[in-house]
């Protein structure tokens, strides 16, 4: 399993507590843990670029329709 898949099952284990708090906002979530809320997403991505550098963590708008990722993503190619 890819690394940013387990960050979206962490996310979505969350989900309903996340869309009842803070739907709209931008949640980071790194390691299968949430770091955070955002209003935007570039305070998101910020703390996401400072914290983590690179990644793998998952930046996602609460309460917006499931992800979707291109091959290249969820395998780390570059």
């Amino acid at each position: 399993m890819a690394i940013i898949e387990k960050e979206i099952i962490a996310y979505e284990m969350m989900r309903d507590d996340l869309e009842a708090n803070h739907k709209g906002e931008w949640v980071l979530v790194h390691d299968q843990n949430l770091i955070g809320t955002y209003e935007t997403f570039q305070k998101a991505a910020a703390v996401a670029r400072k914290r983590f550098g690179r990644g793998p963590y998952l930046l996602k708008r609460i309460g917006e329709g499931p992800l979707r990722l291109s091959s290249r993503i969820m395998y780390g190619i570059r």
